[in-house]
């Protein structure tokens, strides 16, 4: 069974089309790589297959059921085998506790901090330590550092146990070292418990060490493989419409006009 699936899947958002035609299979415990030029479709994409867009046409699946539109309370909580890391800016956060926004957020269907059972405080704390994070469970989330956070709401992603990580830009706004402490943190989840990852990003040299496929986005088309089947000048070309050339040297990828 494939992990996801989409089969002539459209989306769009602001009644503006942003992929189209859209086939693809992905497959359990692997790690995509998801790259385009802003506005190609990767935030799109990863909210359809969270169930939080609803797509203009075609179908999606996730572990072989409908990746249904939810609304409401249950938009807030995707599919629970599914772990979700949207795009965030600093100043988003409130001076709310790590371990008070993972407990309000613990079971997806209303925000408030809840009672929680020893099962309950054993899971979040599971989740901090998994990331790193059980240092930073006290301390309010906007004092945190950007690399610091991106833990925290990665724990959070956790919770659940999903077999599925969205992962929406989870480097932005992270100094070079950072990054690669976060990939390298990203790529022990995902064999530890054989997830599939979709992980978001403008780099493709920064993901090159876990990454077992790309998934490129432009031109409202998809090109899905390898790095050396799908980064090439043709593949690009096209999925641009304009000129483009790829250099490799010295084990990094260079994509330009």
């Amino acid at each position: 069974m494939n992990a996801i699936s989409l089969r002539g899947v459209g989306l769009g958002y602001r009644g503006r089309q942003v992929l189209s035609g859209i086939d693809l299979a992905l497959h359990e415990g692997e790690f995509v790589g998801v790259f385009g030029a802003n506005g190609s479709g990767k935030t799109t994409l990863l909210r359809a297959i969270a169930g939080l867009v609803r797509p203009l046409r075609g179908a999606i699946e996730v572990l072989g059921r409908p990746a249904a539109t939810r609304t409401g309370a249950a938009a807030r909580a995707p599919f629970r085998a599914i772990g979700y890391l949207p795009q965030t800016r600093a100043s988003a956060w409130p001076r709310v506790r790590g371990w008070d926004f993972l407990a309000a957020s613990l079971h997806g269907t209303r925000w408030g901090l809840p009672y929680l059972g020893a099962a309950d405080r054993a899971a979040i704390a599971r989740a901090l330590e998994e990331v790193g994070a059980a240092g930073l469970a006290a301390r309010p989330i906007g004092e945190l550092s950007g690399g610091e956070r991106q833990r925290v709401l990665i724990a959070q992603a956790l919770l659940g146990a999903p077999r599925i990580l969205l992962l929406d830009e989870p480097l932005a706004g992270l100094d070079p070292r950072h990054q690669r402490d976060m990939v390298d943190l990203l790529g022990q989840l995902q064999r530890r418990h054989r997830l599939t990852v979709l992980c978001s990003a403008h780099d493709l040299n920064v993901l090159a060490g876990v990454m077992d496929r790309v998934l490129y986005l432009g031109g409202g088309q998809a090109a899905l493989g390898t790095a050396e089947e799908v980064v090439t000048g043709p593949v690009l070309t096209r999925l641009y419409g304009a000129p483009i050339e790829v250099l490799h040297a010295h084990g990094r990828v260079f994509v330009g006009a």
